[in-house]
């Protein structure tokens, strides 16, 4: 590990949510009803609560940064003298499109950071960007369609039943058990709901039978691994219940979905599926341009088929997540995961350096 002492700014984002102020920006803004994230389920502690207290034990010294949607924030974050910004940012001002920007706003400013830059953020949030590319490079993912406001944006030749959920949102956001539709009529009003709710296109996709795997990756382009890989068991759903990671499942607490389902190794994997899964996942974070580590969702059908159904740069980073859960069964404790990140932040802006000073002689 990298052995030098290093002020490292956690960098997050809140959003305003005081009522008046929200009904003044509400009536102050267009017809259009404005995208925003849906707040998640607080947690009892938080992920940047956990990150700070293993920057400490690695002998850091760390820092909290709030942006809170204010340009003021901005103008402050130009001035933190930070030697890395720890990035835990998902949305500006709670619109998540704009994850990308503070990341290039990041980037502009010259500052150190951990995690996917600009380019692989924008490629792994739009949805069908990220499906078109993992179909360019012979990567399997379910066939779709995306609609919005009447316009058929591209289309498979897909069959029933699909999944209809938003292009744009992470998390889990606006999946829940009927999002699973079986005709046509079920299919238009979720397409409808997905537009009014979130303004966003509607990913209408391929609903693939099977079990859902979980593959984080540490590291960047070819140095990239595998951690061991994650099922989250939807075994124990209801009979008619979707077999699906909604939302429910993921967040909701004191939903019987949650109650029922877990997160665990994946067991009962023969090795040629397991180098199956390994080597997509890894393919699926290469294509993205994703670094220093990710997460690819992707569903193992009954038939041995591997398919990615997404890739998320800079997942969720609790000890009790599925990212960290990977990383202890590959004989990381959550400090030395954290430790690992920053040491292949702070490595990949080291060797760029030394390029740079090599290219100027």
């Amino acid at each position: 590990m990298i052995g030098a002492k290093l002020k490292i700014a956690l960098l997050y984002d809140v959003w305003n949510e005081d009522p008046v102020a929200a009904a003044a920006k509400e009536e102050a803004a267009p017809v259009r009803k404005p995208r925003k994230k849906v707040k998640k389920v607080k947690k009892e502690k938080t992920d940047r609560e956990e990150i700070f207290e293993a920057l400490q034990k690695l002998g850091h010294e760390p820092s909290y940064f709030e942006l809170d949607g204010r340009p003021q924030s901005l103008h402050s974050l130009s001035r933190c003298d930070a030697d890395l910004i720890f990035n835990l940012t998902e949305s500006f001002d709670g619109d998540d499109t704009k994850e990308m920007n503070v990341v290039a706003y990041v980037d502009l400013l010259g500052m150190r950071y951990t995690g996917a830059g600009p380019h692989a953020i924008i490629l792994a949030q739009d949805k069908a960007i990220a499906k078109k590319i993992f179909a360019f490079h012979g990567i399997k993912t379910p066939f779709f369609a995306t609609a919005y406001r009447g316009r058929i944006e591209h289309a498979h030749d897909i069959s029933f039943p699909l999944i209809v959920k938003p292009s744009w949102e992470d998390g889990s956001i606006g999946i829940d058990a009927g999002a699973v539709v079986k005709n046509v009529k079920e299919m238009m009003e979720r397409v409808e709901y997905i537009q009014d709710e979130f303004d966003s296109p509607a990913l209408i996709e391929e609903y693939i039978e099977g079990r859902e795997i979980y593959a984080g990756v540490l590291g960047s382009y070819e140095r990239a691994q595998v951690l061991p890989m994650i099922e989250l068991d939807l075994s124990r759903l209801p009979e008619g219940t979707p077999k699906i990671a909604s939302y429910d499942v993921k967040f909701e607490k004191n939903t019987e979905a949650y109650k029922l389902t877990k997160s665990q190794i994946a067991e009962n994997l023969d090795e040629d599926t397991m180098k199956r899964l390994g080597d997509t996942a890894l393919a699926a974070y290469r294509a993205l341009k994703l670094r220093d580590y990710g997460r690819i969702d992707m569903r193992l059908a009954p038939n041995g088929d591997v398919y990615v159904i997404e890739a998320n740069p800079n997942p969720w980073l609790a000890s009790r997540q599925e990212f960290a859960m990977a990383a202890k069964a590959h004989g990381l404790s959550y400090t030395e995961m954290i430790g690992t990140i920053i040491d292949l932040a702070m490595s990949r802006y080291l060797n760029a350096n030394l390029t740079n000073v090599a290219a100027m002689h």
